[in-house]
């Protein structure tokens, strides 16, 4: 115990990382238990109980999961439920949440919430960086409604399953997959909108602001043969493009296939734009070469900004004169420049292209050996920020993977360790992830967190803390009235849940509770509720639950995070719970 809260102090007093602080708590176990083993156990056992985290199925599945997200991503097979989404938030940011709150707790009702929240997660990562909400305020509410979800039916999640088979073997009756259903979304009514009007508020914004984000690139879009927009005029077409894209010159009269319309934007804005008309805002060949010799080559097509330098080649020349396609088989995409508070006035040529000038960022495409040889020879500056374009002919292929992995595992055909694992695989087998960028889907501080709260609950277990904070908290409930009992049996499940684990929670509770029941002449069953409710309250700790470690690297999360927007949602459900359970049962 006295570990378990040394950690805890770690974590919120911030001095140090998550990472060492994980560390240094694998390293107190593993030191202690060799110099002083618990009972009869070797020296040596207590290092392979301080290690096994790192080999444990828990970690394995969140890495796989890990890579099999990183895999949707990367190829761009979210998009279009990004989309739709994308769309609810521009009618209303609050609207989108409640949405997506209700979608993740009536999954997560029927199938694991951990591949629920797997499915849910890259969506709004997208969509934080297509400027709807923050991840960091979207993510903890979404996972702590997949937990409330999955805490609805006993087969909601792994623990309900594990608390009600306890239970059968202690001499109680089978309950039904719905069977305290309704108590449940009861309490949701109250739990819900904690979580969409209040949680959010208590979350920062944690996303990074990057310089390329608030960057607009001047292009010419070419409208398509097959567009729709063909033979429409400007105000009917502006309400139908991305907010951040505008015309520079608005075409006059009805648009024209084949039409060259010169706009502005952000770079996801230009690419929304580009598929709302069909159109290309590089020459179409290029466009086709650089696909083909990424095939060929099995390399990824990357955009990188570029900075004119003083030396270039391309100042005082416009994208149609510089030949850089014929050069380098790189693409331009757009112009970016700077505000600038004395100097010339932009200059265009003939044709209205704009004319390069120091200083202009360049956005460019293209594989990477060409752009680092297009930047050398013409003398331009690479700036941070590239990134891959999704593969997107594998995004069928990368959504597939993920579908089967997460059906298998829902309908119990396959353990979630056993079909991520696989998913995982499949993902590298088939090119949808690459072997040398797995290290951009893992989170090497969310590997040694799991590790070190894995160790922590064994060592709870096995030195027989939990069994004696048991006995202690069955002296004092005698003088208590029944709703008192059924949240001090939560209380303390759920303390054990958010700093051990919720199968040590199940384990331990689960007998205890039974026997409290026994001894005091109260109902079994809304005992056993109680401690099943308990495993499931795991917001206050990122070590409580996988699906709490998930999210923390994406969300930019901290441990105090998790505090301050768990402790108020736990509190709210063991008073909302207790009450519903006296009621139920009569007690």
């Amino acid at each position: 115990m006295a570990i378990t809260i040394a950690m805890f102090v770690g974590f919120v007093r911030g001095k140090l990382s998550i990472e060492i602080v994980s560390l240094l708590t694998i390293a107190v176990i593993a030191v202690g238990l060799y110099f002083f083993p618990i009972g009869d156990a070797a020296p040596t056992d207590g290092l392979a109980l301080a290690f096994s985290g790192f080999g444990h199925y828990a970690l394995i599945t969140i890495c796989a999961l890990m890579v099999m997200g990183r895999g949707l991503v990367v190829t761009g097979a979210l998009e279009p439920a990004a989309r739709f989404l994308e769309r609810v938030f521009k009618i209303n940011l609050q609207l989108g949440l409640l949405v997506s709150l209700l979608i993740a707790f009536i999954l997560s009702m029927g199938v694991n919430n951990t591949p629920v929240l797997v499915l849910l997660m890259p969506i709004f990562v997208v969509l934080a960086a297509r400027g709807a909400m923050p991840a960091s305020k979207t993510l903890m509410p979404l996972n702590s409604a997949s937990l409330l979800g999955g805490m609805a039916t006993t087969i909601g999640t792994s623990t309900n399953i594990l608390v009600v088979s306890i239970a059968v073997d202690l001499g109680m009756p089978r309950m039904g997959v719905f069977h305290f259903t309704p108590i449940v979304l009861l309490a949701s009514l109250v739990a819900l909108p904690y979580l969409w009007l209040v949680m959010p508020r208590l979350l920062g914004d944690n996303r990074v602001e990057r310089e390329d984000s608030v960057r607009r690139f001047e292009t010419r879009l070419r409208i398509g043969e097959d567009s729709e927009l063909i033979g429409k005029n400007a105000s009917e077409i502006l309400p139908l493009l991305p907010e951040d894209i505008r015309f520079e010159d608005e075409p006059l009269g009805h648009v024209t296939q084949q039409q060259r319309l010169r706009v502005s934007g952000t770079h996801q804005g230009i690419e929304d734009a580009m598929r709302t008309l069909k159109g290309e805002i590089a020459p179409t060949w290029v466009m086709d070469r650089i696909r083909r010799q990424s095939d060929e080559t099995s390399q990824d097509i990357v955009v990188m900004e570029m900075t004119v330098t003083a030396d270039s080649r391309l100042i005082s020349r416009s994208l149609s004169t510089t030949g850089i396609a014929d050069r380098y088989g790189v693409a331009i995409l757009g112009i970016h420049r700077p505000t600038r508070v004395m100097g010339k006035a932009d200059q265009y040529d003939a044709a209205g292209d704009l004319l390069m000038a120091e200083g202009d960022v360049l956005l460019v495409m293209g594989l990477p050996n060409d752009l680092q040889d297009f930047a050398h020879k013409d003398s331009l500056l690479i700036l941070d920020g590239a990134r891959e374009l999704p593969r997107r002919s594998k995004a069928p292929l990368a959504g597939g993977i993920m579908l089967g992995s997460v059906l298998l595992a829902s309908f119990g055909f396959l353990p979630i360790a056993i079909s991520a694992l696989a998913g995982a695989i499949l993902m590298f087998l088939t090119g949808c992830v690459k072997f040398d960028r797995v290290g951009r889907a893992l989170s090497g501080q969310v590997i040694v967190l799991v590790a070190a709260s894995i160790a922590i609950g064994r060592i709870i277990l096995e030195s027989g803390a939990a069994a004696w904070l048991g006995e202690l908290l069955s002296l004092g409930l005698h003088f208590l009235p029944p709703a008192a009992i059924l949240a001090a049996i939560m209380l303390f499940v759920t303390v054990l849940t958010n700093f051990a684990s919720n199968a040590t929670a199940a384990t331990v509770g689960t007998p205890i509770a039974f026997s409290i029941a026994q001894q005091l002449g109260l109902p079994p069953e809304p005992m056993i509720l109680a401690v099943l409710f308990g495993c499931n309250l795991s917001y206050a700790t990122p070590i409580a639950y996988q699906t709490n470690m998930l999210i923390m690297s994406e969300g930019g999360y901290e441990f105090n995070d998790y505090v301050r927007t768990g402790v108020p949602l736990v509190i709210l459900m063991i008073t909302t719970l207790s009450i519903l359970l006296v009621l139920a049962y009569g007690m």
